[in-house]
């Protein structure tokens, strides 16, 4: 239970004040990120070109023609100015609409030359137009080379290096693709401004634009890129109504040509204004096609029927009727015009029901108004089909087939073309009963013309045809004329308000502050998480604080970073800080023997999780405290598989405790002594293949009792505990048992075992020592906690009180470096 309350403890608990002083710590990390991050800001920021907002407004109005009666009716306002504005909308943003606008403009070719950092765009600035053939090819994603001689003479070329055959997509007209095979090869020719180039790779005209006039040496790039890609670069254009529900747009365009932007801008309004005025004037249009067409068959009607009558008044010698004869003649032709105007009705009424019920394409609906038709619910019902039909057109550029859009404006088609069917089905019927009437009043005017002479009943027929003919012929003409005065007279429902126009302003990025704010913010973030994932994942200890959230055995002491070449720090450097801080565990460890009542020797275990922790060199420092206190010492060192105390204190390692275990060497002869009168050495000796089992015998116990009996105090130096079992064996003849924990060395999980021995009383009166500390390391902070004089540098007593061994910082050897000089400058 109580490792895994470690283990949890470990996995839970984050020090957040030991983490932001480890950030803090690696300032010159977050120093260099932000310098990266704002270098790379500054290289973007100085080769983006800039970026404009160019925008115009407009009105889309209702604009009645003035001559609009319900007689010359030939326009609808379908939806009124709210459903104008919402397909003017629609309209901007779609594909075919931008397409006529790409299309007229050319804007499928860009004009460049060299900038400071990269080809900048130079559309409207070149002292040249081009005129593109359309009927002939131009090779894609090519750059020509345009280099002036003169002020008329130019050289274009490009080049093909490969060895190999490219393959190049075409255009042919600019819209339908082809390929070509084109082989490496380079181009150059010399033409003049005006000279057609005509050849396999190109075919332009390069015109002279008189406010520009080019310079010799002067060099421009002209390319053709793909017709669909420039279309979808001007699909993102902006149209929004000035205010909700107001009939007022407003376009925006962002881009890093102000003369391209505004010509777009401008075209794609103009363009709209065209397609909305052509098809305010449909009705109109189609109105005057089918009477020019009619016009001419009722022309050469009339005119058979006018030689007809004159033939027979030539033949006969009756030149005109009677009175009763004219007047009987009269009345026939008012009935059968007035038949013939009804059954014209009744043809278009058929003709339209047929219509509806045949086809699916509903923008070529005849007009009512040609066949003299303006019922309301007719005109209203047609109107509206037509719309729609004209709706679903443009949206078939926007959306695939079968897209809930279609599906909508089908069932808004469907709904109107039943109404208007029941409609049509009503007005035919009460047609019908008025023609069934004017044939019965035709009937009884024929019975009376029966009683006249036969010569006069002849031309009464002739001149009946010829009175039909002539009252059509001069409706059709009426007809056309009321047509061509509607559509001269109507106006688009598009005003421009505000044109685009270039101000001298319109900059909106590139957005220089974002990319220093973002270099800011990515400079911090990228160490802060680079740090955060070294933190999350080290498992080694740096503090104090780590050591006590991972156990509940007690700290005896710090031991700071020693910097000499051997383990002798507290003989070689009696007043450095490691010293004291030695001489701060011997106080603790009189004070553990003085609370168990030890009187007599005592016996000190060093001993730690695994190599490298800094056993040996406790060991070695404990003792010579105690040594130099004038107490009777003795270093007993039983690592038996990796023996060192003998390096530093120059004595052999040649007979040991080894020896003494197996009865090869007596006590005295394994006790070595040392440069300290008090302190004497017990080596390993050679290396046995069996420690353990030497490390139970009862000579180690025999030697542990007699080494009590001569000396005050006895160190042992044992093997780690984390690795080899050799020190629970030796772990009773000790009277305090000291484990190393290592700074930036020791794992957490290493105290597992520790922690279980502690809590299940198989190791007791056991403290552990930091050794290796340094409190301005990039794991944490110091601690003042009181644990002998002081540990680290810069604490315990303070400056005066022991030797500073620390290495001058870079500050401090350039300081003492200007005091040096200062005073040699006073002497």
């Amino acid at each position: 239970m109580y490792q895994e309350q470690e283990t949890n403890d470990l996995h839970t608990t984050f020090d957040l004040k030991g983490f932001l002083f480890k950030l803090i710590s690696y300032w010159p990390l977050f120093v260099f990120s932000v310098a990266i991050g704002f270098g790379i800001a500054y290289y973007i920021n100085v080769r983006k070109l800039p970026v404009y907002l160019i925008e115009n407004m407009v009105s889309i109005k209702d604009d009645q023609n003035p001559f609009f009666t319900t007689n010359t009716s030939l326009t609808f306002n379908w939806g009124g100015t709210t459903d104008k504005v919402n397909t003017a909308i629609i309209t901007l943003k779609s594909r075919s609409h931008n397409e006529k606008v790409v299309d007229r403009l050319q804007y499928y070719m860009r004009f460049l030359k060299d900038g400071k950092y990269q080809l900048v765009d130079v559309y409207g600035k070149t002292p040249f137009d081009v005129k593109v053939d359309t009927l002939n090819p131009q090779i894609l994603n090519t750059q020509f080379k345009i280099v002036f001689k003169d002020s008329t003479q130019f050289t274009i070329s490009t080049s093909f290096d490969d060895d190999k055959q490219r393959v190049y997509q075409v255009y042919n007209t600019l819209k339908e693709k082809e390929y070509k095979y084109i082989e490496a090869q380079e181009f150059s020719q010399t033409y003049r401004l005006g000279q057609e180039i005509k050849t396999h790779l190109i075919n332009v005209t390069l015109f002279p634009i008189e406010d520009i006039k080019p310079r010799a040496g002067q060099t421009y790039y002209i390319s053709f890129i793909n017709f669909d890609s420039a279309v979808i670069g001007y699909l993102n254009i902006q149209v929004e109504p000035e205010d909700k529900g107001s009939s007022v747009l407003k376009l925006r365009l962002v881009g890093q040509n102000k003369a391209r932007l505004v010509d777009y801008l401008n075209t794609s309004i103009a363009v709209l204004s065209e397609d909305m005025l052509e098809r305010k004037n449909l009705f109109a249009t189609k109105t005057i096609r089918f009477i020019d067409s009619s016009l001419a068959e009722k022309s050469k009607e009339l005119k058979d029927v006018e030689d007809e009558l004159n033939a027979f008044k030539d033949q006969n010698t009756i030149y005109n009727l009677q009175s009763e004869g004219q007047k009987i003649t009269d009345r026939l032709n008012t009935l059968d015009l007035q038949k013939e105007a009804i059954t014209r009705e009744l043809n278009y009424y058929n003709t339209l029901e047929n219509y509806l019920i045949n086809r699916t394409d509903y923008r070529d609906v005849p007009a009512p108004s040609v066949a003299g038709i303006f019922e309301a619910s007719i005109v209203d019902g047609v109107g509206q089909i037509v719309q729609k039909a004209q709706d679903r057109s443009k949206l078939e550029y926007s959306y695939k087939e079968g897209a809930p859009i279609f599906k909508d404006i089908d069932r808004q088609i469907d709904a109107i073309k039943r109404v208007l069917q029941e409609n049509i089905t009503s007005s035919k019927g009460l047609k019908n009963q008025e023609i069934a009437r004017i044939n019965n009043e035709i009937y009884q005017y024929e019975v009376e013309i029966r009683k006249l002479p036969k010569d006069q009943q002849e031309l009464l027929k002739i001149e009946r045809r010829y009175k039909l003919s002539q009252g059509t012929y001069d409706l059709f003409l009426s007809k056309r004329n009321e047509a061509g005065l509607v559509k001269a007279a109507n106006v688009s429902d598009v005003l421009v308000i505000d044109i685009a126009k270039d101000t001298g302003g319109g900059q909106v990025g590139p957005n220089t502050q974002l990319n220093y704010v973002m270099a800011i913010l990515f400079g911090t973030l990228i160490p802060f998480v680079l740090v955060f994932l070294l933190t999350f994942f080290d498992n080694r200890i740096h503090n104090v604080k780590d050591i006590e959230r991972l156990t509940k055995i007690p700290i005896l002491g710090v031991i700071g970073k020693s910097r000499l070449e051997n383990n002798l720090a507290v003989i070689e450097k009696p007043k450095s800080a490691i010293s004291e801080s030695f001489r701060a565990i011997r106080s603790s460890l009189q004070y553990i023997y003085k609370k168990q009542g030890l009187k007599g020797a005592k016996t000190v275990l060093v001993t730690s999780s695994v190599s490298g922790e800094g056993k040996t060199f406790c060991s070695i420092n404990i003792a010579s405290v105690f040594a130099l206190s004038e107490k009777k010492t003795i270093l007993v060192g039983l690592d038996l598989r990796k023996p060192k105390i003998f390096g530093d204190f120059n004595i052999n390692n040649n007979i040991g405790v080894v020896n003494y275990l197996i009865d090869d060497a007596t006590e005295d002869e394994i006790i070595q002594k040392t440069m300290i009168d008090t302190l004497d050495v017990i080596t390993s000796g050679p290396i046995p293949p069996n420690p353990s089992e030497l490390l139970m015998t009862e000579r180690m116990a025999e030697l542990i009792e007699s080494l009590k009996g001569k000396y005050d105090y006895v160190i042992i130096d044992s093997p780690p505990l984390g690795l080899v079992a050799d020190s629970l064996e030796l772990i009773k003849y000790a009277d305090a048992t000291i484990y190393m924990v290592r700074q930036n060395h020791t794992k957490r999980g290493m105290f597992a075992l520790i922690n279980d021995k502690y809590k299940s009383g198989e190791v007791k009166n056991i403290s552990l020592v930091f050794n290796f500390f340094e409190g301005k390391a990039k794991y944490g902070y110091g601690y003042g906690y009181g644990y002998g004089y002081g540990y680290g540098y810069g604490y315990g007593y303070g400056h005066g009180y022991h030797d500073d061994d620390r290495k001058p910082s870079l500050f401090h050897r350039v300081k003492s470096f200007f005091k040096r000089l200062i005073k040699l400058r006073k002497n």
